[in-house]
């Protein structure tokens, strides 16, 4: 099994922490992006969309998208629950994760951190402020759970961990989601949980 990934990236990190987690072994083949390493012939091949993170669980199949690649690894272990209910919550949490965590506080993390946009840039702080609004929705439900689906760690929380912990990067104050920060707690407590995201790579950076 082969993973083809950028370190820095929080969805590749995802994935490897799964992969820990899980007591899989998988051959880390880096991709650096920035080159356009992920824009060649042969890496449209193995996703057309030339993004990373990808899987090639046996020789010759691939498989992308971060989340997509959560679900499959998952499948049968008990990070993903059997009952047909609770698997769909599971989905929901991790679309949600799609369409208003990552283009959000992922985005506007990216671009601070490599200097695509200045802290008072109107851009950033709409995308900040679409993060703060994901974060409040996030808070009323963890004020009452201590896990998002099934009050126990699944991949929905692994999901969504990957770029919420990483919110005061892009310039968001966790001071106002007290029942988020104590679920960080609980999130990074599990086993096989990786360390810190490596730093973006120097050819990231605008000048």
């Amino acid at each position: 099994m082969r993973l083809y990934d950028y370190l820095p990236s929080a969805n590749g990190y995802k994935v490897r922490t799964l992969l820990k987690q899980l007591g899989l072994t998988c051959e880390l083949v880096p991709v650096d992006i920035f080159a356009g390493e992920s824009h060649t012939a042969d890496f449209h091949a193995k996703n057309p969309d030339g993004r990373i993170p990808v899987l090639e669980p046996e020789p010759g199949r691939f498989l992308a998208e971060s989340n997509a690649i959560l679900l499959f690894l998952a499948e049968g272990t008990r990070l993903l629950p059997e009952d047909r209910f609770a698997r769909a919550q599971v989905h929901q949490w991790m679309f949600f994760e799609q369409n208003t965590v990552e283009p959000n506080l992922g985005t506007a993390r990216f671009w601070l951190l490599t200097g695509r946009q200045p802290p008072e840039s109107d851009v950033l702080r709409s995308r900040v402020q679409g993060g703060e609004r994901a974060l409040a929705a996030m808070e009323r439900h963890l004020g009452q759970h201590a896990f998002l689906v099934e009050e126990r760690y699944t991949v929905a929380d692994l999901c969504l961990f990957a770029y919420t912990h990483l919110a005061p990067d892009a310039g968001v104050d966790l001071t106002p989601y007290p029942s988020v920060a104590a679920w960080f707690e609980r999130v990074k407590a599990q086993l096989g949980f990786l360390g810190p995201l490596p730093p973006y790579s120097a050819n990231a950076h605008v000048r």
